[in-house]
């Protein structure tokens, strides 16, 4: 029986490429390649289309036609399109779908090998480029890296250092409809947790995999564990607005923007949020430490890669080059603040200077550890639903630390025993 959902996304795929792209008249024997993105957003939509122009004018013959998904449901539209195993060429794979991509076979693995722009690369883009299963299946774009802003018309003249350091910072901001920090309570709330958990673990953590200490211990059956999530509940209660308990992404950087938070810990696209909102007090430090002076996160990116179904891979692969090369990827970075992955950008004074300045500190930190997230366990995608789940049962008083820290042990102690 045909899938009636599959159905539906084919007819408006097919309506989405006839009334988008670089025309529909072309010449017999022109090639026309599909792409579509999932970050979407009306200034980054047009961005990629004037590179896009670029690549067409260095490419003759060759028509690029772009699909701008809504950004809620992208990832769904990408997925369903992916399912037909046709119409698509390029698109965008993000760190958390690169291994669900790859595994059903719709990814094409990418040359690095002969290809001029592949050493320009920084070395976390070539890792990162490889990432899932050894093979390049995507090239970043750029990196997502979270940093700590601060406000510093709230009274603070030094960004906090730890975690118990924000929290007592935090509580001093506190006052009538003024508060410390931008919690997120909502989803993706439970990151925030781990990132302190880990912190909290010091350099028994193992950074290759970021959920178990080096004794292969879970990082949520320690001590410091509880220490760190007790912690994080506090800050929720003492220091953060009382609605921040189901804030996303958009409530936490208008909470900061608007002046009803003092400190916000986000990645580099809300500088230029920031920038545009006006805020002129403020400034960047590098996301607190535990009490051992360690700090852990792992570096969130996305990127262009080519569907292993394309009828025209080699030109797939050459706008995958082209828009990956230092002169386009530099210019994407700068339009959508994304730490760049060309070389080259580590002498452009935008990438060095004000607000960027607390991410080359961060780097140059032997104590400021990038993690890999534990993407290649089979239980991974439940956990970030039932994390977030159990943070809200947590900062609503539903459910104890001890709780929560037993069921999130059980279940990274059950992952091991699968992948082992």
């Amino acid at each position: 029986m045909r899938n009636p959902v599959l159905a539906a996304a084919a007819a408006v795929v097919t309506l989405a490429l006839a009334g988008c792209g670089s025309g529909s008249s072309g010449a017999p024997d022109e090639i026309r390649l599909r792409m579509i993105e999932s970050l979407t957003g009306p200034e980054r939509t047009k961005l990629i289309k004037s590179l896009i122009a670029d690549f067409e004018r260095a490419n003759p013959g060759v028509t690029v036609e772009l699909i701008s998904p809504p950004l809620d449901s992208a990832d769904q539209k990408i997925t369903q399109i992916l399912q037909t195993k046709k119409g698509l060429d390029v698109l965008e794979v993000r760190d958390h779908t690169a291994k669900s991509f790859s595994n059903n076979g719709w990814l094409a693995e990418l040359p690095t090998t002969g290809w001029a722009g592949w050493p320009d690369l920084t070395e976390l883009a070539q890792k990162k480029a490889v990432e899932v299963g050894g093979k390049a299946y995507l090239i970043p774009y750029g990196f997502y890296q979270r940093t700590l802003f601060y406000r510093t018309d709230f009274g603070m003249t030094r960004p906090p250092a730890t975690w118990q350091e924000l929290y007592e910072s935090g509580r001093r901001m506190t006052s009538g409809d003024r508060f410390g920090y931008s919690f997120r309570g909502g989803k993706g709330g439970a990151d925030y947790a781990v990132m302190m958990i880990s912190a909290y673990n010091g350099d028994a953590l193992n950074p290759e995999k970021s959920f178990y200490l080096k004794d292969k211990r879970t990082i949520f059956s320690t001590p410091e564990a509880a220490q760190a999530l007790d912690l994080f509940v506090r800050i929720f209660k003492e220091a953060s607005p009382p609605d921040s308990v189901s804030w996303g992404y958009p409530e936490m950087v208008q909470g900061f923007t608007s002046g009803v938070t003092g400190m916000l810990i986000q990645d580099p696209e809300v500088i230029k949020t920031v920038e545009e909102s006006g805020v002129t007090a403020w400034s960047t430090a590098p996301i607190p430490k535990g009490p051992t002076g360690y700090a852990y996160q792992p570096v969130g990116y996305a990127g262009w890669g080519v569907t292993s179904f394309s009828p025209h891979p080699k030109e797939a692969v050459r706008l995958v080059q082209f828009l990956s090369e230092a002169e386009q990827s530099i210019a994407f970075a700068k339009g959508n603040s994304l730490i760049p992955i060309s070389r080259q950008a580590q002498s452009d004074p935008q990438f060095s200077q004000g607000a960027w300045k607390a991410y080359l500190q961060a780097q140059q930190d032997p104590k400021q550890v990038i993690t890999i997230r534990p993407v290649d366990y089979p239980g991974w995608s439940q956990f970030l639903v039932d994390s977030d789940r159990d943070v809200q049962a947590l900062i609503t008083g539903k459910k104890s630390t001890a709780e929560v820290l037993k069921a999130w042990d059980a279940f990274w102690v059950d992952q091991a025993k699968k992948v082992s």
